[in-house]
């Protein structure tokens, strides 16, 4: 065989390959040059964040007391079970046997899929499953597996933490809710933080699967305040999670503030007690009624302050059963409810008010000088409206009639208050013949003077989904309806009825400004700002507002002159008309001096408001000429120098008279006993 040398590669190759050698050599190092002097400070950061972790502290949520320091809403210790995949047995059959004694204490699955999902919706987990996430992910890390734990149990696991290796139990603070059902509207309840938040709680230091915030109520409204800042601490962990060190000065917890509120819890139980008695009383009366009377408000408050002392609205729910954890079962019960009981009737919810708006229009009468107060007008217990457009046609007219079918006869401002003459108020409000000139008050200026009295808008109150009423308007109803405006829309207006609608705290605001005379007070419910140490940091004060600051701006634009000042005088009127209602033969609130409340004088006014909801239309029971109808009562004492003022509301309740005006009476009542009793043991005590 003849030996042939290997040929050598052109020396361009071995050029091309050298230089692409270099070039790798060169961008290796010119990249870790990068790594490790331009971009050290990133990858440090990183390293960091994988090594380092902060730990959120809880704060301590303020509680929330009545303003006799009577506890709503307070703290208590509950028990999360907890697992640390570490630290289970290495041996699986020793593993299986503590966790499926631990699933057999718990009450829930050991292993399999569940169908059940938790408060947040989210699907339900088998023991073994959510100790196998937490494995993959950081196995030093423990996993809630339960939470509220019966306090025997958990005392158990801890007595017995050798046969539970990796088993341990973590006390929490959890909400309580001492007065349930009898605040539940007031205070509202917790829940977990919802996903659409859920960014914005973690920025804040919130921990999802532990930290829960107000749903409702002044749980919702002062969360800020309640809640406080959840502390930090700055830990190093290792690769399977387990904390290493603290690097740094943990950032203490901030507790939250406590809050005082103006609630009396015993006048709140006195109020639902009278409200709830007399449901069941007309239920036991008139068991066959389609429709139901079990709805209602009450509501008391310090007129000259707006301080709530009650609040009532039935029916209620039990907020302790949302305290720990969202009871699904109860809550899609109360929720798919047709009575509504989460929603708060005195702040949710819209009624058409009746006759107890009628001060709203005399306000008006005699501001406007529509008549003197002393001009006498006619009722014959009906009237015919003529149809403006077929005027010779009496098929086409009207008829209004007053709820004292003989008639009331000659009856002048005063006494149409005390009365609640009807007739009167159609005459003034919408214009009659030569009797009252003209629209009389009309529909455009008796909306001005809804609106100074705070209707069709909110009042402020620390209650999440206030309603702002309604105010209708000519524009509105040709834009709703198609129809024009009538003499018999205003007619029906000026004594609260047609398409008016308010809340019942806002009917109770318009009483308040009438005995102000004239000056509105917002409504609240809360008294003080507690601090951890018990300090007060936040007092109570009033915020008033002069509803002539609003007049003396329209009449100048209205009349082009000065507001003449006699809104003082006005009210000194109405305010004699409210206590002739009670006091003066005729009056609609009689009964309530001389049943209830005779050793104080008080002023009232009584309202029935027809009504044609949803429900007594699908029930059929708008029957033209005899519609159902809401009892109202709104009244304040002592008469001269008020103190307290009280507004009952009665769904279908009719008369409200006779139903309304003896649960408001009796919540007076329960009031100046408390006060009595209270001041007694004052002076024992001295």
């Amino acid at each position: 065989m003849t030996y042939r040398p290997r040929r050598q590669p052109p020396r361009w190759r071995i050029l091309t390959l050298q230089v692409v050698i270099a070039i790798a050599f060169v961008g290796l190092a010119a990249r870790l040059y990068v790594i490790q002097f331009v971009q050290s400070d990133t990858y440090i950061l990183q390293a960091d964040e994988n090594r380092y972790d902060e730990v959120s502290i809880p704060a301590t949520r303020g509680i929330i007391l009545d303003r006799n320091d009577v506890q709503l809403a307070v703290n208590v210790a509950s028990a999360n079970v907890t697992v640390t995949p570490a630290l289970l047995p290495d041996d699986d059959a020793e593993e299986r046997a503590v966790l499926e004694r631990l699933a057999g204490l718990l009450g829930i699955p050991y292993s399999g899929e569940l169908d059940a999902v938790d408060e947040r919706g989210i699907p339900q987990r088998s023991l073994l499953t959510m100790v196998r996430e937490g494995q993959g992910i950081a196995p030093f890390r423990a996993v809630v597996v339960d939470t509220d734990v019966d306090h025997d149990i958990a005392r158990m696991i801890i007595s017995e933490q050798q046969n539970f290796p990796g088993v341990d139990v973590e006390w929490v603070s959890v909400r309580d809710y001492p007065t349930g059902p009898l605040t539940a509207h007031i205070i509202g309840y917790m829940g977990p933080i919802p996903a659409d938040r859920a960014d914005e709680f973690e920025a804040q230091g919130y921990v999802l699967d532990r930290d829960r915030i107000g749903y409702d109520g002044i749980e919702y409204s002062l969360q800020d305040l309640l809640a406080g800042n959840p502390g930090l601490q700055r830990v190093e962990r290792d690769v399977a999670g387990q904390i290493i060190r603290n690097v740094s000065e943990p950032r203490a917890a901030q507790p939250g503030y406590s809050v005082r509120l103006t609630i009396d819890a015993e006048l709140q139980e006195a109020a639902q007690e009278a409200l709830i008695d007399m449901i069941t009383r007309l239920k036991e009366q008139n068991p066959d009624n389609l429709i139901g009377y079990d709805r209602g408000v009450v509501i008391a408050t310090n007129p000259r302050t707006g301080e709530i002392l009650a609040m009532v609205s039935w029916p209620t729910y039990d907020n302790s059963r949302f305290a720990r954890s969202i009871d699904y079962p109860y809550y899609d019960q109360v929720s798919k409810d047709p009575l509504r009981p989460l929603f708060n009737q005195a702040v949710n919810s819209l009624y058409p008010p009746g006759s107890i708006f009628k001060v709203v229009t005399a306000t008006g009468v005699v501001e406007e000088g529509v008549v003197d107060p002393d001009y006498e007008i006619e009722c014959p217990g009906e009237i015919q409206l003529e149809d403006r457009y077929y005027p010779n046609d009496p098929g086409r007219a009207q008829q209004f009639v007053c709820w004292l079918e003989t008639g009331h006869g000659r009856v002048s401002f005063i006494e149409a208050i005390a009365w609640s003459c009807d007739i009167y108020f159609y005459k003034v409000g919408g214009g009659f013949e030569d009797e009252v000139e003209g629209t009389g008050l009309g529909i455009y200026r008796l909306a001005r003077w809804m609106e100074f009295y705070g209707l069709g808008q909110t009042t402020g109150i620390e209650l999440a989904g206030e309603n702002q009423g309604f105010v209708p308007s000519p524009d509105w109803k040709r834009r709703v309806w198609g129809e024009n405006w009538s003499t018999g829309d205003t007619y029906n207006s000026a004594f609260g009825q047609g398409y008016i609608l308010t809340t019942p705290l806002q009917m109770i605001n318009v009483l308040n400004t009438i005995i102000n005379n004239g000056v509105a007070v917002k409504p609240t419910l809360v008294r003080e700002i507690i601090d951890a140490d018990g300090q007060v940091v936040a007092g109570f004060e009033p915020v008033r507002t002069d509803m002539r600051e609003d007049i003396r701006a329209y009449w100048q634009e209205e009349y082009g002159e000065p507001y003449p000042e006699t809104l003082d005088e006005t009210m000194r009127l109405i305010q004699t008309g409210m206590r002739g209602a009670v006091t003066i033969e005729g009056g609609t609130a009689l009964t309530a001096q001389e049943n209830y409340l005779p050793y104080v004088p008080i002023a009232g006014k009584t309202g029935t408001a027809e009504f044609c909801d949803n429900i007594a239309a699908a029930l059929e029971q708008c029957i033209p000429g005899n519609w159902p109808a809401h009892a109202w009562y709104m009244s304040y004492a002592p008469y001269g120098n008020p103190e307290i003022s009280v507004i009952a509301f009665i769904y279908n309740g009719g008369e409200g008279s006779s139903i309304a005006l003896p649960v408001a009476s009796e919540v007076m009542d329960a009031y100046f006993r408390l006060k009595t009793e209270r001041a007694l043991q004052e002076a024992a005590e001295e």
